[in-house]
């Protein structure tokens, strides 16, 4: 994968795989994504892909770097759905920066240092330039548009900090930049392999506003749809069936997609219920079952019968020897499933939703007695219906009793695909009396292979909604935010370069006490930047109306008209003036023309934290492997970042 990237052994190795690792998905990034095919040399297999968390899952990793970049996008993905493309592009971008401090003679701890406090400054432009989410849509008379030459964005007339620390933000550059670098200091380091969801004093903040007016949720989710309309309207919808006859108001956590090959891609659409997919063995069940009260049991494992639970401990040192070992593991197979059977029909239960994998024939058995069997149930979804019914979820069957039974579960036939040319037959909604608020998605293509792409982007929409709601606030979109930290950054770095020039008038060249640390920071933070700006270019390339030389120049001159004033990203571009412009919006496709864009205050950082700390493993890593540590010296510990 790497073969055609030149890789300076005597470097350090791991910045540089980083950095080619982080090019693979340039093209994916902003509004107008990319289809990849990605084929397997050996097998001959392919797939389609249209995310960076798809491209490192079907690529083959070698390298140590390439594996935890994978782990990393995997954690966030797992959590955020969203936003793993910004992560490692950044990853990459800081990694080069790390990379030019080393051949400047930057120390590894100076690095990590500055980085960090670069890292707190960017925080705390988000913390300030964040929108409120409390009747954003309104017509308000208190918000200015945001936008950079002609893209609006609205600030809610609520700031969501103090007036004077908004005002610091847009009048105090330098205040803001050193009070960031002097709390930056006392900043502890804690790095992982596995990374997990951040708990920001921020997000505390956010959570305990008080909403007096609910947010227009369609407003929000066109600001966050970042070019996959589609998808976001679904969310939307979803939000929609939720909330009527309810009090839902959009629980991600109740919702559910179904895939259906074949059908053209604008029959897509939201059903209340959970609607899924059943074989032809299992379409005769649900015909028997449909439109009665049926009892139903929950299995929160595996239906088989060698599944264990993750707290089981085999006996160890035994081992069988049997010439009829197949023979006699299937007969304790058939054993265990004529008892399962015997257990259900007594406890009477028509239906069992099972959150993992169910044998092939435990399938048969119950399809013969009328019981329908539902594997690869979510997690989630098994607890919404335990509410919902009254059935407790069990680990094995064999521990269900008339206690464990739920009742007030409906089946009926939503679609009967038996004249169409599909795997599976009959797709069933299963569903409750009462409103559960369960709904699911309906994702179709005539393409079999786009709907695993389809199925991802409206997750992203739908978890960049329901994000939005959850840290009830945004930050502005279109790459005002990125904008605002590259002007931050710059300015910091331009004021520690004055304290480590000589003073004027004198006759020797003298420096400050510290100044060395002080022009460290400034090339630091001055890369940092540079990274974040081309991110912003990379994306307005990616829109295809930028070269890369218009990109730059374009976001360039932004940062000048500037001067000093981050208030005037802040500023509509004269009328009549935009159609003129080279430079529009950053971010701005066809679809986002003339629309309030905006992205997720949690999500971005968190994806720029975890950059930040891949670029720190990394870099420490390579320290060490070149040049060793000696843990008698006394400079040792002071070079020594410990995991």
């Amino acid at each position: 994968m790497l073969e055609g990237t030149i890789i300076n052994q005597l470097q350090h190795v791991g910045l540089q795989k980083l950095s080619a690792l982080a090019g693979i998905t340039h093209s994916l990034l902003g509004p107008n994504k990319k289809y990849k095919f990605i084929q397997d040399d050996m097998s001959g297999d392919s797939a389609l892909v249209c995310s960076c968390f798809r491209i490192f899952q079907n690529v083959e990793l070698t390298c140590a770097v390439g594996q935890l970049v994978y782990e990393t996008i995997q954690a966030h993905q797992n959590v955020y759905h969203t936003g793993s493309g910004c992560l490692l592009f950044l990853a990459g971008a800081w990694g080069r920066a790390a990379l030019e401090c080393l051949q400047r003679g930057i120390s590894v701890s100076h690095i990590i240092l500055a980085m960090s406090e670069g890292m707190d400054i960017c925080l705390d432009v988000c913390s300030k330039c964040s929108i409120s989410t409390e009747g954003l849509g309104e017509a308000q008379s208190g918000r200015c548009a945001v936008t950079p030459h002609g893209l609006e964005l609205q600030l809610s007339k609520k700031p969501i900090m103090e007036a004077s620390q908004a005002s610091s933000l847009h009048h105090g550059t330098t205040e803001v930049g050193l009070k960031t670098l002097t709390t930056s200091a006392q900043r502890k380091i804690k790095l992982s392999r596995h990374f997990c969801e951040a708990k920001s004093e921020n997000f505390t903040n956010l959570s305990q506003l008080s909403q007096t007016k609910l947010p227009d949720i369609a407003h929000i989710a066109e600001g966050l749809s970042h070019g996959s309309t589609d998808a976001m309207n679904l969310a939307v919808k979803v939000s929609y069936v939720q909330s009527k006859d309810s009090d839902f108001n959009f629980e991600i956590t109740k919702v559910v997609t179904c895939v259906l090959p074949g059908l053209q891609e604008e029959h897509a659409c939201v059903v209340p219920g959970c609607i899924v997919l059943l074989s032809d063995e299992q379409a005769s069940v649900a015909h028997h079952l449909k439109e009665q009260h049926l009892k139903i049991a929950l299995i929160t494992g595996d239906l088989t019968n060698s599944y264990r639970h993750l707290g089981f401990s085999r006996p160890v040192g035994i081992k069988r020897v049997c010439d009829q070992a197949a023979l006699l593991l299937s007969s304790k197979e058939e054993e265990w499933i004529v008892k399962v059977v015997a257990l259900l029909l007594n406890l009477e239960v028509n239906v069992i939703l099972v959150s993992g994998l169910v044998s092939e024939k435990m399938i048969q058995h119950c399809s013969r007695h009328h019981i329908l069997v539902v594997e690869k149930v979510r997690a989630s979804v098994v607890k919404t219906l335990a509410d919902a019914t009254g059935a407790v979820p069990v680990t094995y069957a064999t521990q269900l009793s008339k206690q464990c039974v739920g009742t007030g579960v409906t089946v009926m036939i939503w679609r009967d695909f038996s004249n169409h040319e599909t795997k599976s037959s009959v797709a069933v909604n299963i569903s409750t009396h009462g409103h559960s608020g369960l709904v699911t998605v309906i994702l179709t293509s005539c393409v079999e292979g786009k709907l695993q792409a389809l199925e991802d982007q409206f997750w992203a929409c739908a978890y960049r909604l329901h994000h939005a709601l959850k840290d009830r606030a945004l930050l502005p979109g279109a790459g005002v935010t990125e904008l605002l930290c590259i002007h931050h950054l710059q300015k910091q770095a331009e004021h520690h370069a004055k304290h480590c020039t000589k003073r004027k008038g004198d006759t020797v060249q003298q420096t400050r006490p510290g100044t060395a640390t002080n022009h460290y920071r400034g090339a630091v933070l001055q890369l940092m930047a540079d990274g974040l700006l081309d991110y912003i270019c990379t994306i307005m390339v990616n829109t295809g109306r930028f070269s890369k030389v218009e990109a730059w120049t374009g976001v360039h001159q932004q940062l000048q008209d500037c001067n000093g004033h981050p208030a005037k990203f802040s500023q509509p571009f004269p009328k009549g003036e935009k159609e003129e412009s080279a430079f529009s919006s950053p971010m701005e496709s066809d679809e986002a023309a003339g629309v309030k864009i905006y992205d997720n205050l949690s999500v971005k950082q968190e994806a720029w934290r975890k950059a930040l700390d891949v670029v720190f493993l990394v870099l420490q890593t390579d320290a060490e492997v070149i040049t060793g540590i000696d843990q008698k010296t006394d400079t040792a510990q002071e070079n020594l970042m410990l995991l």
